[in-house]
Protein backbone atom coordinates (compact mmCIF):
# COMPACT_ATOMS: atom_id res chain seq x y z
CA UNK A 1 0.00 0.00 0.00
CA UNK A 2 1.21 3.47 -0.91
CA UNK A 3 2.24 5.72 2.00
CA UNK A 4 1.82 9.47 2.35
CA UNK A 5 5.38 10.40 1.32
CA UNK A 6 5.31 8.34 -1.86
CA UNK A 7 1.85 9.66 -2.72
CA UNK A 8 3.11 13.24 -2.44
CA UNK A 9 6.15 12.34 -4.56
CA UNK A 10 3.92 10.92 -7.34
CA UNK A 11 1.56 13.91 -7.25
CA UNK A 12 4.33 16.53 -7.23
CA UNK A 13 5.74 14.95 -10.40
CA UNK A 14 2.50 15.97 -12.16
CA UNK A 15 1.80 19.22 -10.27
CA UNK A 16 -1.24 17.74 -8.50
CA UNK A 17 -0.29 18.22 -4.83
CA UNK A 18 -3.72 19.76 -4.11
CA UNK A 19 -5.13 16.21 -4.02
CA UNK A 20 -3.58 15.83 -0.53
CA UNK A 21 -4.85 19.22 0.72
CA UNK A 22 -7.29 17.75 3.27
CA UNK A 23 -5.34 14.57 4.04
CA UNK A 24 -4.72 15.44 7.70
CA UNK A 25 -8.47 15.94 8.26
CA UNK A 26 -9.36 12.45 7.03
CA UNK A 27 -10.06 9.42 9.18
CA UNK A 28 -8.03 6.24 8.67
CA UNK A 29 -10.49 4.68 6.21
CA UNK A 30 -10.63 7.86 4.12
CA UNK A 31 -6.83 8.12 4.07
CA UNK A 32 -6.65 4.52 2.91
CA UNK A 33 -9.23 5.21 0.18
CA UNK A 34 -7.33 8.23 -1.13
CA UNK A 35 -3.91 6.54 -1.11
CA UNK A 36 -5.45 3.50 -2.81
CA UNK A 37 -6.79 5.69 -5.59
CA UNK A 38 -3.46 7.46 -6.09
CA UNK A 39 -1.78 4.06 -6.38
CA UNK A 40 -4.30 2.79 -8.95
CA UNK A 41 -4.47 5.87 -11.18
CA UNK A 42 -2.29 6.24 -14.25
CA UNK A 43 -1.31 9.92 -13.96
CA UNK A 44 0.88 9.72 -17.08
CA UNK A 45 -2.25 10.46 -19.18
CA UNK A 46 -1.92 14.07 -17.98
CA UNK A 47 1.10 14.41 -20.29
CA UNK A 48 -1.40 14.40 -23.16
CA UNK A 49 -2.69 17.82 -22.14
CA UNK A 50 0.30 19.15 -24.03
CA UNK A 51 -1.34 20.30 -27.29
CA UNK A 52 1.31 18.60 -29.40
CA UNK A 53 0.60 15.24 -27.79
CA UNK A 54 -3.20 15.47 -27.87
CA UNK A 55 -4.50 12.56 -29.95
CA UNK A 56 -7.73 14.29 -30.98
CA UNK A 57 -6.04 14.72 -34.31
CA UNK A 58 -7.39 15.04 -37.83
CA UNK A 59 -8.04 11.65 -39.41
CA UNK A 60 -6.12 10.44 -42.46
CA UNK A 61 -7.29 9.36 -45.90
CA UNK A 62 -9.81 6.52 -45.81
CA UNK A 63 -10.24 3.69 -48.30
CA UNK A 64 -12.46 0.59 -48.25
CA UNK A 65 -11.11 -2.73 -46.98
CA UNK A 66 -12.39 -6.03 -48.33
CA UNK A 67 -13.21 -9.03 -46.15
CA UNK A 68 -13.11 -12.77 -46.05
CA UNK A 69 -16.82 -13.09 -46.80
CA UNK A 70 -19.35 -15.55 -45.44
CA UNK A 71 -19.12 -17.45 -48.76
CA UNK A 72 -15.28 -17.53 -48.62
CA UNK A 73 -15.45 -18.86 -45.07
CA UNK A 74 -17.97 -21.57 -46.03
CA UNK A 75 -15.63 -22.81 -48.78
CA UNK A 76 -12.59 -22.92 -46.48
CA UNK A 77 -14.24 -23.61 -43.12
CA UNK A 78 -12.78 -27.08 -42.67
CA UNK A 79 -9.23 -25.83 -43.16
CA UNK A 80 -9.76 -22.73 -40.98
CA UNK A 81 -11.33 -24.71 -38.12
CA UNK A 82 -8.58 -27.35 -38.24
CA UNK A 83 -5.86 -24.67 -38.01
CA UNK A 84 -7.71 -22.84 -35.22
CA UNK A 85 -8.28 -26.00 -33.18
CA UNK A 86 -4.60 -26.92 -33.48
CA UNK A 87 -3.68 -23.49 -32.07
CA UNK A 88 -6.19 -23.83 -29.20
CA UNK A 89 -5.05 -27.36 -28.32
CA UNK A 90 -1.45 -26.13 -28.30
CA UNK A 91 -2.41 -23.39 -25.79
CA UNK A 92 -1.69 -20.59 -28.27
CA UNK A 93 -5.03 -18.80 -27.87
CA UNK A 94 -6.58 -16.92 -24.94
CA UNK A 95 -9.64 -14.69 -24.54
CA UNK A 96 -10.15 -11.34 -22.82
CA UNK A 97 -13.66 -10.27 -21.81
CA UNK A 98 -14.17 -6.51 -21.38
CA UNK A 99 -16.68 -6.39 -18.52
CA UNK A 100 -16.02 -3.14 -16.66
CA UNK A 101 -19.43 -1.59 -17.27
CA UNK A 102 -22.59 -1.41 -15.18
CA UNK A 103 -26.07 -2.20 -16.49
CA UNK A 104 -27.26 1.37 -15.91
CA UNK A 105 -28.88 1.78 -19.35
CA UNK A 106 -30.79 -1.43 -18.69
CA UNK A 107 -32.11 -0.03 -15.40
CA UNK A 108 -29.82 -2.44 -13.56
CA UNK A 109 -27.32 -1.18 -10.97
CA UNK A 110 -24.95 -4.14 -11.11
CA UNK A 111 -22.27 -5.34 -13.55
CA UNK A 112 -23.87 -5.61 -16.99
CA UNK A 113 -22.84 -9.27 -17.28
CA UNK A 114 -24.98 -10.11 -14.23
CA UNK A 115 -28.15 -8.99 -16.01
CA UNK A 116 -30.71 -11.79 -16.37
CA UNK A 117 -31.46 -12.12 -20.08
CA UNK A 118 -33.54 -15.25 -19.52
CA UNK A 119 -37.32 -15.01 -19.09
CA UNK A 120 -38.37 -18.47 -17.95
CA UNK A 121 -34.81 -19.77 -17.63
CA UNK A 122 -32.20 -18.47 -15.19
CA UNK A 123 -29.85 -17.17 -17.91
CA UNK A 124 -27.45 -14.26 -17.48
CA UNK A 125 -25.32 -12.31 -19.98
CA UNK A 126 -22.12 -13.73 -18.46
CA UNK A 127 -23.63 -17.20 -18.70
CA UNK A 128 -24.40 -16.77 -22.43
CA UNK A 129 -20.76 -15.89 -23.08
CA UNK A 130 -19.39 -18.78 -21.04
CA UNK A 131 -21.79 -21.17 -22.79
CA UNK A 132 -20.50 -19.93 -26.16
CA UNK A 133 -16.88 -20.43 -25.06
CA UNK A 134 -17.72 -23.89 -23.71
CA UNK A 135 -18.72 -24.90 -27.26
CA UNK A 136 -15.09 -24.33 -28.27
CA UNK A 137 -13.70 -26.07 -25.17
CA UNK A 138 -15.74 -29.19 -26.02
CA UNK A 139 -14.72 -29.08 -29.68
CA UNK A 140 -11.02 -28.63 -28.90
CA UNK A 141 -11.03 -30.80 -25.77
CA UNK A 142 -8.91 -28.05 -24.19
CA UNK A 143 -9.61 -25.13 -21.85
CA UNK A 144 -9.07 -21.61 -23.18
CA UNK A 145 -7.48 -19.18 -20.67
CA UNK A 146 -10.07 -16.48 -19.97
CA UNK A 147 -9.11 -13.06 -18.59
CA UNK A 148 -11.99 -10.90 -17.38
CA UNK A 149 -11.43 -7.16 -17.12
CA UNK A 150 -13.57 -5.54 -14.45
CA UNK A 151 -13.63 -1.99 -13.06
CA UNK A 152 -12.84 -0.71 -9.61
CA UNK A 153 -16.61 -0.31 -9.16
CA UNK A 154 -17.75 -3.78 -10.22
CA UNK A 155 -14.77 -6.06 -9.49
CA UNK A 156 -15.96 -7.65 -6.25
CA UNK A 157 -19.57 -8.04 -7.53
CA UNK A 158 -18.29 -9.78 -10.67
CA UNK A 159 -15.92 -12.15 -8.86
CA UNK A 160 -18.54 -13.04 -6.24
CA UNK A 161 -21.12 -13.69 -8.95
CA UNK A 162 -18.85 -16.09 -10.83
CA UNK A 163 -18.02 -17.92 -7.59
CA UNK A 164 -21.67 -18.09 -6.57
CA UNK A 165 -22.59 -19.55 -10.00
CA UNK A 166 -19.62 -21.95 -10.01
CA UNK A 167 -18.22 -20.16 -13.06
CA UNK A 168 -21.17 -21.55 -15.07
CA UNK A 169 -19.25 -24.79 -15.46
CA UNK A 170 -15.99 -23.21 -16.64
CA UNK A 171 -12.76 -24.41 -15.00
CA UNK A 172 -11.82 -21.62 -12.52
CA UNK A 173 -8.13 -22.54 -12.89
CA UNK A 174 -8.34 -20.96 -16.36
CA UNK A 175 -10.10 -17.76 -15.27
CA UNK A 176 -8.34 -14.59 -14.09
CA UNK A 177 -9.89 -11.25 -13.14
CA UNK A 178 -8.10 -7.92 -13.43
CA UNK A 179 -9.15 -4.33 -12.86
CA UNK A 180 -9.08 -1.76 -15.64
CA UNK A 181 -6.70 1.15 -15.08
CA UNK A 182 -8.43 4.37 -14.09
CA UNK A 183 -7.67 7.83 -15.43
CA UNK A 184 -8.22 11.05 -13.46
CA UNK A 185 -10.66 13.72 -14.62
CA UNK A 186 -9.27 17.26 -14.81
CA UNK A 187 -10.64 20.79 -15.10
CA UNK A 188 -9.83 22.90 -18.13
CA UNK A 189 -6.65 24.11 -16.38
CA UNK A 190 -5.35 20.55 -16.07
CA UNK A 191 -5.93 20.22 -12.34
CA UNK A 192 -7.34 16.88 -11.16
CA UNK A 193 -10.92 17.22 -9.91
CA UNK A 194 -11.98 15.88 -6.51
CA UNK A 195 -15.39 14.41 -5.69
CA UNK A 196 -14.78 14.82 -1.96
CA UNK A 197 -11.84 15.45 0.39
CA UNK A 198 -10.89 11.78 0.11
CA UNK A 199 -12.06 10.84 -3.39
CA UNK A 200 -10.53 11.73 -6.74
CA UNK A 201 -12.80 12.02 -9.77
CA UNK A 202 -11.81 9.07 -11.97
CA UNK A 203 -13.13 7.07 -14.92
CA UNK A 204 -12.02 3.91 -16.76
CA UNK A 205 -9.30 4.61 -19.34
CA UNK A 206 -11.35 3.47 -22.36
CA UNK A 207 -11.71 0.12 -24.13
CA UNK A 208 -8.22 0.44 -25.59
CA UNK A 209 -6.75 0.25 -22.10
CA UNK A 210 -7.39 -3.48 -21.69
CA UNK A 211 -3.87 -4.67 -22.57
CA UNK A 212 -1.99 -2.07 -20.50
CA UNK A 213 -4.33 -2.90 -17.59
CA UNK A 214 -3.60 -6.61 -18.03
CA UNK A 215 0.14 -5.86 -18.03
CA UNK A 216 -0.13 -3.67 -14.91
CA UNK A 217 -2.01 -6.50 -13.21
CA UNK A 218 1.05 -8.72 -13.76
CA UNK A 219 -0.72 -11.17 -16.07
CA UNK A 220 1.48 -10.82 -19.16
CA UNK A 221 4.19 -13.08 -17.72
CA UNK A 222 1.60 -15.80 -17.16
CA UNK A 223 0.29 -15.41 -20.71
CA UNK A 224 3.77 -15.70 -22.17
CA UNK A 225 4.69 -18.63 -19.92
CA UNK A 226 1.59 -20.47 -21.15
CA UNK A 227 2.80 -19.93 -24.72
CA UNK A 228 -0.21 -17.83 -25.74
CA UNK A 229 0.36 -16.13 -29.11
CA UNK A 230 -3.14 -14.87 -29.90
CA UNK A 231 -5.65 -13.00 -27.74
CA UNK A 232 -9.32 -12.75 -28.73
CA UNK A 233 -10.74 -9.62 -27.08
CA UNK A 234 -14.49 -9.05 -26.95
CA UNK A 235 -17.09 -6.93 -25.16
CA UNK A 236 -19.60 -8.16 -22.62
CA UNK A 237 -22.79 -7.01 -24.30
CA UNK A 238 -23.06 -9.28 -27.37
CA UNK A 239 -24.74 -12.46 -26.10
CA UNK A 240 -24.41 -14.39 -29.39
CA UNK A 241 -20.75 -13.82 -30.16
CA UNK A 242 -18.44 -16.74 -30.71
CA UNK A 243 -15.35 -16.53 -28.49
CA UNK A 244 -11.98 -18.06 -29.37
CA UNK A 245 -13.77 -19.13 -32.54
CA UNK A 246 -11.52 -21.75 -34.22
CA UNK A 247 -12.63 -20.66 -37.71
CA UNK A 248 -11.71 -17.03 -37.00
CA UNK A 249 -8.38 -17.90 -35.37
CA UNK A 250 -7.54 -20.32 -38.18
CA UNK A 251 -8.42 -17.80 -40.91
CA UNK A 252 -6.17 -15.13 -39.37
CA UNK A 253 -3.29 -17.59 -38.94
CA UNK A 254 -3.68 -18.89 -42.52
CA UNK A 255 -3.83 -15.34 -43.90
CA UNK A 256 -0.45 -14.46 -42.39
CA UNK A 257 -1.91 -11.10 -41.31
CA UNK A 258 -1.13 -9.52 -37.96
CA UNK A 259 -4.65 -9.27 -36.55
CA UNK A 260 -8.29 -9.93 -37.29
CA UNK A 261 -11.66 -8.31 -36.70
CA UNK A 262 -15.09 -9.89 -36.90
CA UNK A 263 -17.48 -7.81 -39.01
CA UNK A 264 -21.09 -7.89 -40.18
CA UNK A 265 -22.52 -6.42 -43.39
CA UNK A 266 -24.21 -3.13 -42.58
CA UNK A 267 -28.00 -3.33 -42.57
CA UNK A 268 -28.20 0.01 -44.42
CA UNK A 269 -25.86 2.91 -45.29
CA UNK A 270 -26.90 4.89 -42.20
CA UNK A 271 -26.51 2.12 -39.61
CA UNK A 272 -24.73 3.58 -36.58
CA UNK A 273 -21.74 1.24 -36.53
CA UNK A 274 -18.00 1.74 -36.99
CA UNK A 275 -16.59 0.32 -40.23
CA UNK A 276 -13.32 -1.59 -40.67
CA UNK A 277 -11.38 0.13 -43.46
CA UNK A 278 -7.96 1.49 -44.38
CA UNK A 279 -6.63 4.84 -43.17
CA UNK A 280 -3.45 6.05 -44.84
CA UNK A 281 -2.96 2.45 -46.01
CA UNK A 282 -3.19 0.95 -42.49
CA UNK A 283 -6.13 -0.97 -41.01
CA UNK A 284 -8.47 1.33 -39.14
CA UNK A 285 -12.03 1.92 -37.99
CA UNK A 286 -14.05 4.91 -39.09
CA UNK A 287 -16.93 5.74 -36.77
CA UNK A 288 -20.38 6.23 -38.31
CA UNK A 289 -20.42 9.93 -37.36
CA UNK A 290 -17.08 10.51 -39.10
CA UNK A 291 -18.27 9.14 -42.44
CA UNK A 292 -19.15 11.61 -45.19
CA UNK A 293 -22.30 11.16 -47.26
CA UNK A 294 -20.07 10.03 -50.12
CA UNK A 295 -18.42 7.33 -47.97
CA UNK A 296 -21.76 6.13 -46.62
CA UNK A 297 -23.28 5.67 -50.09
CA UNK A 298 -20.21 4.72 -52.18
CA UNK A 299 -20.74 1.48 -54.12
CA UNK A 300 -18.10 -1.02 -55.24
CA UNK A 301 -17.88 -2.77 -58.63
CA UNK A 302 -20.52 -5.28 -57.50
CA UNK A 303 -22.99 -2.55 -56.64
CA UNK A 304 -22.61 -3.14 -52.91
CA UNK A 305 -21.61 -0.62 -50.22
CA UNK A 306 -17.85 -0.03 -50.40
CA UNK A 307 -17.71 0.78 -46.66
CA UNK A 308 -19.77 -2.25 -45.82
CA UNK A 309 -18.21 -4.11 -42.92
CA UNK A 310 -19.31 -2.98 -39.47
CA UNK A 311 -17.23 -3.99 -36.46
CA UNK A 312 -18.76 -5.86 -33.51
CA UNK A 313 -15.84 -5.43 -31.04
CA UNK A 314 -14.47 -8.93 -31.43
CA UNK A 315 -10.78 -8.83 -32.40
CA UNK A 316 -7.83 -11.19 -32.57
CA UNK A 317 -4.44 -9.69 -31.71
CA UNK A 318 -0.92 -11.09 -31.71
CA UNK A 319 0.71 -10.92 -28.26
CA UNK A 320 4.13 -9.79 -29.48
CA UNK A 321 2.56 -6.94 -31.49
CA UNK A 322 0.49 -5.91 -28.46
CA UNK A 323 3.70 -5.67 -26.42
CA UNK A 324 5.20 -3.45 -29.10
CA UNK A 325 2.12 -1.20 -29.08
CA UNK A 326 2.19 -1.01 -25.28
CA UNK A 327 5.86 -0.01 -25.33
CA UNK A 328 5.14 2.72 -27.87
CA UNK A 329 2.16 4.03 -25.86
CA UNK A 330 -1.41 4.08 -27.11
CA UNK A 331 -2.83 7.40 -28.33
CA UNK A 332 -4.92 9.09 -25.64
CA UNK A 333 -8.12 10.92 -26.57
CA UNK A 334 -9.18 13.92 -24.51
CA UNK A 335 -12.96 14.25 -24.20
CA UNK A 336 -14.85 17.23 -22.77
CA UNK A 337 -17.44 16.09 -20.22
CA UNK A 338 -19.76 17.29 -17.47
CA UNK A 339 -17.88 16.06 -14.41
CA UNK A 340 -19.37 16.30 -10.88
CA UNK A 341 -16.77 17.74 -8.48
CA UNK A 342 -16.04 19.36 -5.11
CA UNK A 343 -15.45 23.11 -5.34
CA UNK A 344 -13.12 25.30 -3.23
CA UNK A 345 -15.79 25.56 -0.53
CA UNK A 346 -15.97 21.73 -0.33
CA UNK A 347 -19.44 21.74 -1.92
CA UNK A 348 -20.40 18.96 -4.35
CA UNK A 349 -21.33 20.48 -7.70
CA UNK A 350 -23.15 18.79 -10.59
CA UNK A 351 -22.37 20.95 -13.64
CA UNK A 352 -24.90 21.59 -16.43
CA UNK A 353 -22.23 22.00 -19.13
CA UNK A 354 -18.79 20.47 -19.79
CA UNK A 355 -16.31 21.61 -17.14
CA UNK A 356 -13.33 19.37 -17.74
CA UNK A 357 -11.59 16.58 -19.59
CA UNK A 358 -11.64 12.78 -19.38
CA UNK A 359 -8.96 10.60 -20.97
CA UNK A 360 -9.67 7.52 -23.09
CA UNK A 361 -7.73 5.00 -25.12
CA UNK A 362 -9.66 3.20 -27.86
CA UNK A 363 -9.50 -0.27 -29.39
CA UNK A 364 -9.81 1.34 -32.82
CA UNK A 365 -6.35 2.87 -32.28
CA UNK A 366 -5.03 -0.57 -31.39
CA UNK A 367 -6.35 -1.78 -34.75
CA UNK A 368 -4.78 1.20 -36.54
CA UNK A 369 -1.38 0.37 -34.97
CA UNK A 370 -1.42 -3.05 -36.68
CA UNK A 371 0.39 -3.58 -39.98
CA UNK A 372 -2.56 -5.62 -41.29
CA UNK A 373 -5.99 -6.84 -40.22
CA UNK A 374 -8.22 -9.56 -41.66
CA UNK A 375 -11.87 -8.54 -41.82
CA UNK A 376 -13.78 -11.76 -41.11
CA UNK A 377 -17.47 -11.57 -42.00
CA UNK A 378 -19.97 -13.39 -39.79
CA UNK A 379 -23.71 -13.92 -40.12
CA UNK A 380 -25.33 -11.06 -38.24
CA UNK A 381 -28.31 -13.07 -36.98
CA UNK A 382 -26.02 -15.79 -35.62
CA UNK A 383 -23.28 -13.70 -33.97
CA UNK A 384 -24.54 -10.19 -33.27
CA UNK A 385 -27.08 -9.63 -30.50
CA UNK A 386 -25.92 -6.54 -28.58
CA UNK A 387 -27.66 -5.61 -25.33
CA UNK A 388 -27.18 -1.86 -25.15
CA UNK A 389 -30.67 -0.57 -24.30
CA UNK A 390 -33.63 -1.69 -22.22
CA UNK A 391 -36.02 -1.44 -25.20
CA UNK A 392 -35.92 -0.66 -28.92
CA UNK A 393 -32.86 -1.16 -31.14
CA UNK A 394 -30.02 -3.38 -29.80
CA UNK A 395 -32.01 -4.04 -26.66
CA UNK A 396 -32.86 -6.74 -24.16
CA UNK A 397 -35.95 -7.47 -26.28
CA UNK A 398 -34.09 -7.87 -29.59
CA UNK A 399 -31.34 -9.97 -27.97
CA UNK A 400 -33.93 -12.31 -26.47
CA UNK A 401 -35.55 -12.82 -29.87
CA UNK A 402 -32.16 -13.56 -31.48
CA UNK A 403 -31.24 -16.00 -28.72
CA UNK A 404 -34.51 -17.87 -29.28
CA UNK A 405 -33.94 -17.88 -33.06
CA UNK A 406 -30.59 -19.56 -32.41
CA UNK A 407 -32.13 -22.30 -30.30
CA UNK A 408 -31.18 -20.93 -26.88
CA UNK A 409 -33.78 -21.59 -24.20
CA UNK A 410 -34.65 -18.36 -22.43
Amino acid sequence: MLDRENAIRILSEYGQEHIMKYYDELNDDEKKELLGQIELIDFSVLDNLDAEKNSNSVRGTFAPLGAVTINDIAKNSEEYIKTGLEAIKAGKAAAVLLAGGQGTRLGFDKPKGMFRIGVDEELYIFQCLINNLMDVVKLADAWVPLYIMTSEKNNSDTINFFREKNYFGYNPDYVRFFIQDMAPSVDFNGKVLMESKSKISISPNGNGGWFSSLVRAGLLDEIKTKGVEWINVFAVDNVLQRIADPGFIGAVIKSGLQSGGKVVSKADPDERVGVLCLEDGMPSIVEYYEMTEEMRTLLDENGELAYKYGVILNYLFNVSKLEEICDNKMPVHIVDKKIPYMNENCEFITPDKPNGHKFETLVLDMVHMQDSCLAYEVVREKEFAPVKNATGVDSVETARELLKANGVKI
